[in-house]
C-alpha cells in the first residue's frame, strides 16, 4: 500500500500575492551566455540584430518578466561607457571575475533592446567594486534621464532616444565575497551603498534598490552582514538580495532533494533579521527580499578552474556549462515551491542563468540549435501557472532522514489560485526516491472546480539528462488524479514533479 500525504486547500489560506518577477532569470558578461548564446551575428539562426531567433522563441516560452545584467561577479570591474557607443569604438578588455577578454559588441543599449524582443525588463547592477557612487550616478542618468544633460544626451547620440526607465538596480555583487574584486567588509559596503543609494534616489526617486546579502548562507559573515548593512541602507533600498547553488558532490541523491530545506531556513533567517533591523530602527516599511541568484551548479566546476587558469583570456570560453540530470530538475521544482512559499516576502528571484551558463537553455556550438535542458520544465510551469495568490497548504505527509537532514517531508507542495483565469494549481514533488506517494486532497473550499490536467515530470534514470535532439527528460500528461465530492486523489510517483490544475466553472 502506497505511502499517504493528506493536504487541505483553501481560497481563504493566503500566504500572498505572487509577483511575477518571481520568474525573473539573469544573463551575465560569462562563458557563452551573451556570445554565441543569445548574440550570434552572421548566423542563419539570428535576426537582422544578430540575436538568436530559437533563442528569444525560448525564453518567450519561459515567460521570464525580469532579467538580472550585467552580472554577476562581472560586474565588479564593469566599465559600462566600453559597452556603449559605435561598436567598433569599443574597447575590448581583460574581464578579471572570469579571466576572460570582453570585446564589447554586446552592451547596455543592445541588450536593452533584446530584453524587450523577449517581453522582459531589466534589472540593471552597477559596479560597487572597482568604482563607486558617480559612476553608478552616470550610468542611471544614461539609461533613465529622458534628456539634456551629458549622460542622457550621450545616449540620445548613440541612437537611443527613448530613456530605458530601468526600474530595478543592484547595488554591487557578493561584495562579502574575498573573490569579488573589489570585495568590501560589511562596514566597508554598508557606507558605499548608503550613499550610493541616495545619490541614485535623488536622480530618480521611482527606482527600486537591491542592497548585497550573504553570497550564501554558508558564509562565515551570515547573517550579522545583512544586519549591519542593512542598518547604513534601510531608509533608501527595497530588497535584500539572496545567492545560494546546490550540487550534489557526494552523489547522494536523497540528500540533494532535502536541500530546497536549506533555502527556506535561509530565506527565513534574512527575513527574520530584516524585521529585526526594522524594528531597531523604528521603521514602518518592510524590506523584501531578491534570491536574484539560485540554481544547481556543480557539474563543471572542474572544467571552470582549468579554462580559468591555465587558459584565460579568451573571448566567450565554454564556461559553467552544467549539463542537468534528472534529478536536477526535481530540486529546480522544490526551490521554485519554496520561493513560492515566502511569496509575502520573496518578490523577485532570478534562475541562474539563462542561456548556456548553468542555464535552462544550451546552444551547441559552432551555430547548432538551441535546446532545452532538463530544468526547463519545472521553470516554465511554475512561470505559466503558478502566477496569482499563493495558497498556504495544510499539510500531512510521511517523512524521512538523510545524510544530513532530518525529518525530510515525502512530499513539498504549494498551490496557487489565479482568479482571473479562475482556476488553481497545485504543485508538488514527491522526493521519496523509494516509494509511490497518495495526495488525498480536500479542495472542498474550491467549489465548483473540476480537474483539468495532471502533467509530470518523472523517470527511472535520476541522471538522465537532454541535449540536442535528444530530449529525454520532458513533461507529459498522466490520468492519476481525481476528484470526487470535493476530495482529489492523485498518485505522485517516487521522485517526481507534478502540476495538477483545477478549474472553475468559467474554465469548462
Amino acid at each position: 500500500m502506497a505511502k499517504q500525504t493528506k493536504m487541505v486547500i483553501d481560497k481563504d489560506f493566503r500566504i500572498g500575492e505572487v509577483d511575477k518577477r518571481i520568474y525573473g532569470s539573469f544573463v551575465e558578461h560569462l562563458g557563452r551566455a551573451v556570445y554565441d548564446g543569445l548574440y550570434q551575428p552572421g548566423s542563419p539562426l539570428s535576426d537582422d540584430d544578430g540575436f538568436r531567433r530559437d533563442v528569444i522563441d525560448l525564453v518567450r516560452e519561459l515567460d521570464v518578466p525580469i532579467i538580472r545584467y550585467p552580472g554577476g561577479n562581472f560586474v565588479s570591474s564593469f566599465v559600462w561607457e566600453d559597452s556603449v557607443g559605435p561598436v567598433e569604438q569599443r574597447p575590448s578588455r581583460l574581464e578579471l571575475a572570469w579571466r576572460s577578454l570582453e570585446p564589447n559588441e554586446v552592451g547596455i543599449n543592445e541588450f536593452a533592446k533584446w530584453a524587450k524582443k523577449v517581453n522582459s525588463d531589466v534589472m540593471m547592477a552597477v559596479n560597487l567594486g572597482t568604482r563607486g557612487i558617480a559612476d553608478a550616478c552616470n550610468l542611471l542618468e544614461y539609461c533613465n534621464h529622458p534628456g539634456g544633460t551629458k549622460y542622457s544626451d550621450l545616449r540620445i547620440a548613440h541612437g537611443v532616444k527613448e530613456p530605458h526607465n530601468i526600474k530595478v538596480w543592484c547595488l554591487g555583487n557578493e561584495m562579502d565575497g574575498d573573490w569579488q574584486v573589489g570585495h568590501k567588509t560589511m562596514g566597508e559596503y554598508a557606507r558605499l551603498a548608503e550613499e550610493t543609494a541616495k545619490a541614485m534616489k535623488l536622480i530618480d526617486p521611482g527606482i527600486e534598490l537591491v542592497s548585497c546579502g550573504s553570497s550564501s548562507r554558508e558564509m562565515d559573515t551570515f547573517p550579522e552582514w545583512e544586519a549591519v548593512t542593512l542598518e547604513r541602507t534601510y531608509d533608501y533600498v527595497d530588497y535584500v538580495s539572496l545567492h545560494q547553488y546546490y550540487g550534489n558532490e557526494a552523489g547522494d541523491t536523497a540528500d540533494f532533494l532535502a536541500k530546497s530545506d536549506d533555502m527556506d531556513e535561509f530565506i527565513r533567517t534574512v527575513i527574520a533579521t530584516c524585521d529585526y533591523v526594522k524594528a531597531k530602527k523604528r521603521g514602518r516599511k518592510n524590506i523584501n527580499l531578491s534570491f536574484d541568484e539560485w540554481n544547481v551548479w556543480f557539474h563543471s566546476k572542474e572544467e571552470q578552474m582549468d579554462i580559468t587558469e591555465n587558459r584565460p583570456w579568451q573571448t566567450a570560453p565554454s564556461l559553467l556549462e552544467d549539463i542537468y540530470t534528472f534529478e536536477d530538475a526535481l530540486l529546480v521544482g522544490l526551490m521554485l515551491i519554496t520561493l513560492l512559499k515566502h511569496a509575502d516576502r520573496v518578490k523577485m528571484a532570478c534562475l541562474a542563468q539563462l542561456v548556456n551558463v548553468i542555464a535552462p537553455i544550451m546552444t551547441e556550438k559552432g551555430g547548432g540549435p538551441a535546446w532545452k535542458q532538463t530544468i526547463f520544465y519545472p521553470f516554465m510551469h511554475a512561470s505559466r501557472y503558478g502566477r496569482g495568490i499563493v495558497l498556504q497548504p495544510v499539510i500531512s505527509t510521511g517523512v524521512h532522514d538523510t545524510a544530513q537532514h532530518e525529518n525530510v517531508t515525502d512530499v513539498e507542495s504549494v498551490a496557487v489560485y489565479n482568479e482571473e483565469k479562475d482556476e488553481v494549481t497545485i504543485f508538488a514533488v514527491n522526493r521519496n526516491i523509494e516509494e509511490d506517494v497518495e495526495l488525498v486532497a480536500d479542495v472542498r473550499g474550491l467549489e465548483g472546480y473540476h480537474l483539468t490536467e495532471h502533467i509530470v515530470l518523472e523517470n527511472s534514470d535520476m541522471k538522465l539528462c537532454n541535449g540536442p535532439g535528444s530530449e529525454r527528460v520532458c513533461p507529459r500528461k498522466v490520468q492519476r488524479s481525481s476528484l470526487d465530492g470535493g476530495i482529489m486523489t492523485s498518485v505522485l510517483h517516487r521522485a517526481s514533479w507534478n502540476v495538477i490544475r483545477l478549474g472553475g466553472k468559467n474554465t469548462i
